[in-house]
């Protein structure tokens, strides 16, 4: 007996069909992206567990967007993203819909992440 294949909503139909006539490498940066915008969303961690100095995580030669926010939100566990984050977005859409290297959004973000802790007005 086959599955009975629910109807999707308008939108996730749209997001489907957006999906699937993109390139496999623009897939998987879609995919990225979507992970990040989830991960925006999750509930901190408890302000006790959350060590306040910097941790050095070298950055890879070969690095993706989302791997880099995580490796910066290591880097500044302190840090209160909340307000990073709009900007880290604008920065992300330019790197998937923009075509922007991943490298020069990297960067970008690492500027962002560095002036936040040392409590420069980012830009």
């Amino acid at each position: 007996m086959l599955p009975v294949k629910k109807s999707l909503p308008g939108d996730q139909q749209k997001l489907l069909a957006f999906y699937s006539s993109l390139s496999p490498e623009k897939q998987q940066q879609l995919l990225e992206f979507a992970e990040f915008l989830t991960q925006r969303d999750s509930p901190k961690a408890a302000v006790n567990e959350i060590p306040q100095e910097v941790v050095d995580l070298p950055r890879p030669e070969e690095e993706t967007v989302i791997a880099a926010m995580r490796r910066l939100r290591a880097t500044y566990p302190a840090l209160d993203t909340d307000g990073l984050l709009d900007q880290a977005s604008i920065l992300m859409s330019a790197h998937v819909l923009q075509g922007q290297s991943a490298v020069q959004v990297i960067d970008k973000l690492e500027i962002l992440f560095k002036e936040a802790h040392s409590g420069q007005e980012p830009g």
